[in-house]
């Protein structure tokens, strides 16, 4: 590409800073919205709706973002994430028992979420191609010729004045939505005449309750994460503590079946008390709170058919959880929005120009973050009146094939490490490269 242009990216989570990062290669100029007013540093966004749960880099998502921040570990560990091994520093306790350790070179870089953000945004700071525009909100889309969108309308969110400027145009040949979850582009198009797409949601059931703890005082273990799991469809509830920046612990509580999750210290220790094993609850119950206690409910997966449409604007990309969101008892999110940001960064490459493209590219990312959201939802229920088809012969012997393979992880070591590439370094069926081999079938 020539490198003109002008693109616009909707969100700063990690979906709209990875794919600013690729545009700022092949556009003059990109502009990051951000709704909330960006805080200085590691402190807390209101936007990330999950931010408070345990986060970590896979060896997967590492290389990818490392490919596009060059150097973005190091940057992350001088800050203060920290290098968790895998087993040596994990203690797994699966459905049916602690699990054996094994040998492996695997690695997880674990941090508060908004520190891995605020590194990412210095990062981008110093791209003099992009800008931000902290504070506003995006409205509408503009629409232009042939049918693609051509701009768009945003206003600020001053609160408390009261002269608040109408909307502005922001003009641009190429536009990403990665606002989350809300996904308000569906009312925008459908306002410009375009079909809602369809969406498939499945319930998981949970709630989760989050808090950063501090270890007690002369506390020594050999491990740096704590994680505890139960089978699908059980009542027990689940657990992870994992250590983070400055030396304090992350802590999430999976509540299933409904059950409504803690909302203070001494809830959190009454319910680390109903897991299989009481390491978890005699750890926290001698730890000092650093905070209040976060709850989340909204947790259900949800996936936008965009690639069914048959009419749909051209340069208008919609990436991030606002195309497809999974229960963060998986961990996929961050995974998903850097894959997603390589796959735009070889389609831009291959292409060579945003016209003509985003049709290719939803249906490419439907392919393979549909594939990573089938597996991790194939336990749980969907919604009343969602379609789904029956289960084909591979993915009912997947299914199989998972339960003996967590039946067996207390007594079989390569057993338990098949488990922890599924639910710690979350390796994809292919692997994650900066050029992903299977675009070239989009």
């Amino acid at each position: 590409m020539d490198g003109k242009g002008h693109a616009v990216v909707i969100g700063s989570g990690t979906a709209g800073l990875t794919a600013a990062r690729v545009l700022a290669r092949f556009m003059e100029r990109v502009t990051v919205i951000e709704r909330d007013r960006t805080p200085h540093g590691t402190q807390q966004r209101p936007g990330i709706l999950q931010a408070r749960h345990p986060h970590s880099l896979t060896p997967a998502a590492e290389s990818g973002l490392e490919h596009l921040f060059p150097g973005i570990g190091h940057d992350l560990t001088r800050a203060g994430a920290v290098r968790i091994r895998i087993p040596q520093d994990v203690l797994v306790h699966g459905p049916t028992g602690w699990l054996l350790p094994g040998r492996t070179k695997a690695s997880l870089l674990s941090a508060s979420r908004d520190l891995m953000d605020a590194v990412l945004r210095e990062r981008l700071h110093a791209e003099a191609k992009v800008d931000f525009l902290h504070g506003h909100e995006a409205v509408a889309l503009h629409p232009g010729r042939n049918h693609t969108i051509t701009g768009v309308w945003t206003r600020t969110r001053s609160r408390g004045t009261p002269k608040n400027p109408g909307p502005r145009l922001l003009p641009a040949q190429f536009i990403v939505d990665a606002s989350g979850h809300s996904f308000q582009a569906a009312r925008w198009l459908a306002e410009l005449g375009y079909p809602r797409p369809a969406e498939t949601v499945v319930r998981s059931r949970a709630s989760y309750a989050c808090a950063l703890l501090s270890p007690p005082a002369g506390h020594i273990a050999s491990w740096k994460s704590l994680l505890f799991t139960a089978a699908p469809g059980t009542p027990l509830p689940q657990g992870q503590l994992t250590l983070v920046e400055d030396g304090r612990w992350s802590l999430s509580l999976r509540c299933g079946q409904g059950t409504a999750p803690p909302t203070d210290h001494a809830g959190l220790i009454r319910t680390a008390a109903a897991l299989p094993h009481p390491l978890l609850h005699d750890v926290i119950a001698t730890a000092a709170p650093l905070g209040p206690v976060h709850t989340c409910t909204r947790t259900d997966s949800h996936w936008r058919h965009i690639e069914r449409l048959r009419h749909w604007p051209d340069q208008f990309l919609v990436t991030g959880d606002a195309l497809a969101g999974i229960d963060p008892a998986h961990g996929h999110g961050m995974t998903l929005a850097i894959h997603s940001a390589l796959i735009l960064e070889h389609a831009l490459e291959r292409h060579g120009t945003t016209t003509g493209l985003s049709h290719r590219l939803h249906r490419t990312l439907a392919r393979h973050a549909g594939a990573t959201w089938r597996r991790n939802t194939r336990t749980m229920q969907p919604t009343a009146g969602t379609k789904t088809k029956p289960a084909t012969w591979r993915e009912r012997l997947t299914k199989r094939t998972a339960a003996h393979t967590e039946t067996a992880t207390t007594t079989d070591a390569h057993a338990a490490m098949l488990l922890l590439e599924q639910t710690q370094t979350r390796t994809p069926r292919k692997p994650l490269s900066p050029r992903p081999p299977w675009t070239a079938r989009a």
